[in-house]
């Protein structure tokens, strides 16, 4: 049984396959409208989220497919108490594979251990987001042409950003990256991903604490959002929430071809006057995402049944 609870449970290989297809997808989606007949998506979402779950809803109904589930934890057993060990082996009696996003970091893997159907991570705790960094992979390259040879600016909440920290455990596989950190000091990037991933896998990176100026030699640009529900303190949050936005004039500093990405929602770290520029590419992003998880179904369904 596969699962997909991490960026680094599909090889290379396995994920230029999965962004082919998602890419065919794309091209020709009448072709793979029941290829997912008579199937059943559950999607298990314990704590609040509005793109991730109707993106998968979205794959799953375009490819002829039937979704159920829950989308919020006290409309489910686990108000009850019910373990998710438990909540899986119920699931897999009435679904053919399942998406689970949980406040938790390690319930996902903990849900696959106990499966009898392919999970997949829809977020965990601020540990990964599996299918947002395939929906990254797919925009940079369907936009790049490319998944190597980049310079990657991650900026914002670099600490508890979950697609941030995917993003750089999927990309270092690649040729020729390397990363430019642009974070105050309270939202840098953990050490043990600075050590075990960009340190071991001799991956060049520097940490700033100003935009403007990094901006001239980025590729792409991934913004994110200083998440409000990762902070125990709500003076610190306050304190740095606005401490990036990027704007009009700062697009001004930027290459012609810098692309701008962002997991969403955004609250205000990007001005709606950016969503003009050809260079913003957060709501292509958006669709993308859809692609890849259809794409992401197709595949584990199959490796279920072979």
């Amino acid at each position: 049984m596969r699962h997909l609870i991490s960026p680094l449970d599909f090889s290379v290989e396995e994920l230029d396959n999965l962004l082919d297809l998602a890419s065919d997808i794309e091209s020709n989606p009448a072709k793979y409208k029941d290829a997912c007949k008579n199937k059943k998506l559950a999607t298990l979402f314990y704590e609040p989220s509005t793109r991730t779950r109707l993106s998968f809803e979205s794959a799953m109904l375009s490819l002829g497919g039937d979704v159920l589930g829950f989308s919020d934890a006290s409309n489910s057993s686990a108000a009850k108490g019910e373990s998710v060990s438990d909540t899986i082996r119920i699931i897999s009696c009435y679904a053919d594979i399942c998406a689970m996003r949980h406040p938790k970091e390690g319930a996902p893997t903990v849900a696959a251990m106990k499966s009898s159907i392919p999970v997949i991570n829809a977020g965990d705790g601020g540990h990964q987001h599996p299918t947002q960094t395939l929906t990254d992979l797919m925009t940079i390259r369907s936009l790049k042409g490319r998944l190597d040879n980049l310079t990657i600016g991650l900026c914002g909440d670099l600490k508890f950003g979950r697609t941030v920290h995917s993003l750089i455990n999927a990309l270092v596989r690649y040729k020729n990256i390397s990363f430019v950190l642009i974070s105050p000091k309270e939202l840098s990037l953990p050490d043990y991903i600075k050590q075990d991933v960009l340190d071991t896998n001799n991956v060049p990176y520097e940490e700033v604490e100003q935009l403007e100026t990094s901006m001239p030699k980025l590729d792409i640009l991934y913004m994110t959002r200083v998440q409000r529900e990762r902070f125990f303190n709500e003076d610190d949050y306050v304190r740095l929430k606005d401490r990036y936005i990027l704007t009009k004039d700062k697009m001004n500093y930027a290459g012609k071809d810098m692309l701008v990405l962002h997991p969403l929602p955004r609250v205000n770290e990007i001005s709606v006057e950016v969503d003009d520029d050809p260079r913003a590419a957060y709501f292509k992003q958006v669709q993308y995402g859809v692609y890849v998880r259809m794409a992401l179904i197709l595949t584990l369904l199959k490796m279920a049944e072979s």
